[in-house]
Parts: C-alpha cells; sequence; structure tokens
C-alpha cells in the first residue's frame, strides 16, 4: 500500500533494517509506521509478541492444543521476570509484578507451566 500512495518503501526497508540488524533473525517485530502529507514517515519498533519469548523461553514450536488439560511445557520464574522486562514498555501496567502477572497468564493460555 504504501509504494501505491508514492511513498519510499526502499527508504523504509533500508531504515527498518538498519534498525534491525542486531535482531536475531526471524523475530517478530511489530510496527507502527506513521506516514505524513509531505510523505515522509517515521516507525516506531515494538517488542516481539509475548508468545515469542514464552515459547522461546520453553523451548517450543507451538503452544497447547488443549491448554488447561495439556502442558506444552514449562517457564520458570526467573524467566517469567525476564519476559516481563523484555515486555515492560509494551505492556499497560507500572510495576515489574503486574507485568510478571501478564506473562503467567499468557503462558497458561498456551499451555505452559510457570514451575517455581
Amino acid at each position: 500500500p504504501c509504494a501505491q500512495r508514492g511513498h519510499k518503501i526502499r527508504e523504509f526497508c533500508k531504515s527498518f533494517n538498519a534498525e534491525t540488524k542486531t535482531i536475531e533473525k526471524a523475530t517478530p517485530i511489530p510496527v507502527v509506521i506513521t506516514i505524513y502529507a509531505d510523505r515522509s514517515f517515521t516507525f516506531e519498533l515494538k517488542t516481539p509478541p509475548m508468545s515469542f519469548f514464552i515459547k522461546k523461553a520453553a523451548d517450543l514450536k507451538s503452544g497447547s492444543k488443549l491448554p488447561g488439560r495439556d502442558k506444552a511445557g514449562s517457564v520458570t520464574k526467573a524467566q517469567v521476570r525476564e519476559i516481563a522486562e523484555a515486555k515492560m514498555k509494551d505492556l499497560n501496567c507500572d510495576t515489574i509484578e503486574a507485568a510478571m502477572k501478564m506473562v503467567e497468564g499468557s503462558a497458561r493460555s498456551m499451555g505452559v507451566e510457570v514451575a517455581g
């Protein structure tokens, strides 16, 4: 859609690649792009989805097919804290404890047990 409206897609790609060159390959990175009337743009990189961090910590390819019944894997409280710290800037909470509860809830919904 950007190219159809006369926006500089190559310029965006170069800027995006420069910003993400230190991020591990195959990591999903949500982006918010703002395009202005003069055809300039800005973009903001967000942190990867929480499910990505949980699957990586639990060494999983996917969550449980039957969350609540079958466990797909487990993560430790230390891993939950690391994920919460990484996601903190994109979460709607004020404390690390609140962020950890959000991570734990997401883990449970994926069938991932929080151990320890």
